[in-house]
């Protein structure tokens, strides 16, 4: 007794209460632009017991992810994988393996993602020439060719998704266009990938990647990637080792077994990540692409119609180049966009989101994503958007 006094009496900081509380959290249906609701048979996958990171089990879970991915973005690439972190931790994994300082990038930026990109590009000594398109706007292929012929860049940087803003970004012909200049194309399909066609061999994609947490409904925290031969070529041309030991795409290589070597501890990989991914990617597989791209499109021209029902207006003109997964609406006049939010998630348990980055205050983004792409979750949005507008149209702006 006495000696645990003593121990207890060195102590300055108190136990916290709330850790001392059991965990409860809500039920939400998840409409925002991610994450999305995790469906029960992935929850059970991510809550299976710990396995260490180099048994068997576990490298055969990834060699199972890998052959997952290389199915989702339509690639034979040797070199894919899954990086333990979300996609914004893919998007930094590829131009900082892809650059070096004072090589030329040029960005194509129509939202956040291009922003975030150009900011990382900065950071590691790069070039950085930016093509600029409003929100809501996509870029033609003489928009990028004037830009490569005039920059000569290494590397171009332009998002599939555009999460912020609700845009497709149009992909054929893109990477021939690279090559012809000499440059090395990078995609962000975080919020695109499994909700609209996408083919990274076909369209000549360098470097491809997303997250788990959108239309693979699994948990954030992983992230797939892929690199084509050109990409796996310059990366080993590298003059100086990538900045980040962690992201160093020689180490995961081998721990991903990528490069035909005996497997090597990398690092602690976060298991039960990779558990829920398997099992995101095994849903993906048994639904088969074709069918998952076109449940993404018809819920989604469910919802624009809908939408324009409520006399609201859609963000993104062209239909062909709205995002399937995340749909943009302008916020009425009259309007404040945090209410309307507040409102549904108060009253009807529903997430949808506001804009974001240069799309802040002019837009709300409804997800349809994975399982939450349904028929009934667009008429249970489309209701609460109803009762919405009816309570808050006395808002103050």
């Amino acid at each position: 007794m006495a000696r645990r006094a003593m121990a207890t009496g060195l102590l300055r900081v108190p136990p916290p209460q709330g850790l001392l509380r059991p965990l409860a959290m809500p039920e939400r249906l998840l409409l925002g632009p991610g994450p999305s609701n995790v469906p029960p048979r992935i929850l059970a996958a991510g809550s299976q017991q710990l396995l260490g990171h180099m048994h068997p089990e576990v490298l055969q879970v990834m060699d199972e992810i890998k052959a997952g991915i290389q199915y989702a973005f339509q690639t034979q690439n040797w070199l894919t994988l899954a990086i333990s972190g979300t996609g914004h931790c893919a998007m930094e994994a590829a131009l900082l393996n892809l650059l070096e300082h004072g090589d030329t990038a040029l960005v194509a930026v129509n939202g956040i993602w291009g922003q975030r990109a150009a900011d990382i590009a900065r950071r590691l000594g790069a070039n950085v020439h930016e093509l600029l398109k409003p929100p809501g706007e996509y870029f033609a292929l003489w928009d990028i060719e004037e830009g490569l012929a005039r920059h000569k860049p290494s590397l171009l940087f332009i998002t599939h998704g555009e999460s912020s803003t609700g845009v497709l970004q149009p992909l054929e012909g893109l990477g021939k266009l690279c090559h012809r200049h000499g440059c090395l194309l990078l995609v962000d399909a975080v919020a695109s990938l499994g909700g609209a066609p996408l083919f990274m061999d076909q369209q000549e994609i360098d470097v491809l990647y997303s997250g788990s947490q959108k239309v693979l409904n699994a948990p954030p925290g992983s992230a797939p990637i892929s690199f084509s031969e050109r990409a796996r070529e310059k990366m080993l041309r590298r003059k100086t080792k990538p900045p980040s030991f962690y992201l160093d795409m020689g180490w995961l290589a081998n721990y991903w077994g990528c490069d035909r070597e005996p497997r090597r501890y990398h690092h602690t990989a976060p298991i039960n990540s990779f558990f829920s991914l398997r099992e995101g990617l095994a849903m993906l597989v048994e639904l088969g692409l074709e069918s998952s791209w076109e449940r993404h499109r018809a819920n989604c021209a469910q919802l624009c119609q809908g939408l324009r029902n409520l006399g609201l207006e859609l963000f993104v003109k062209e239909e062909k180049a709205r995002l399937p997964t995340i749909t943009t609406v302008k916020v009425p006049e009259g309007y404040d966009w945090k209410e309307i939010t507040a409102f549904l998630m108060d009253n009807h348990a529903i997430e949808i989101a506001g804009g974001l980055g240069p799309s802040v205050g002019k837009v709300l983004r409804i997800g349809l994503m994975g399982c939450n792409s349904t028929s009934s979750n667009v008429d249970r949005v489309l209701h609460a958007l109803q009762d919405a507008l009816g309570c808050c149209r006395r808002s103050r702006l």
